[in-house]
């Protein structure tokens, strides 16, 4: 039995070079928005490691932190 991928390139093959071609750049652009999406989590995460070495932010602890939210969820 195929798998998903043979397929779906099966199928993709029955297209016109025209709707192939749409498809491949619908293809790319999914990928490149999970690198825009990468890169963005990327910058977010070390300007919150600066935001802890400046002091910018205060860490509290884990266990503090869960008391604070089942706190604040009764």
């Amino acid at each position: 039995m195929a798998n998903q991928l043979e397929l779906l390139e099966a199928e993709a093959l029955k297209l016109s070079a025209a709707e192939r071609a749409a498809f491949a750049q619908l293809l790319l652009a999914s990928h490149d928005e999970d690198a825009e999406i990468e890169e963005a989590w990327a910058a977010e995460t070390q300007r919150r490691i600066a935001d802890i070495e400046s002091g910018a932010v205060q860490l509290i602890p884990i266990a503090e932190a869960l008391a604070q939210v089942r706190a604040a969820l009764k």
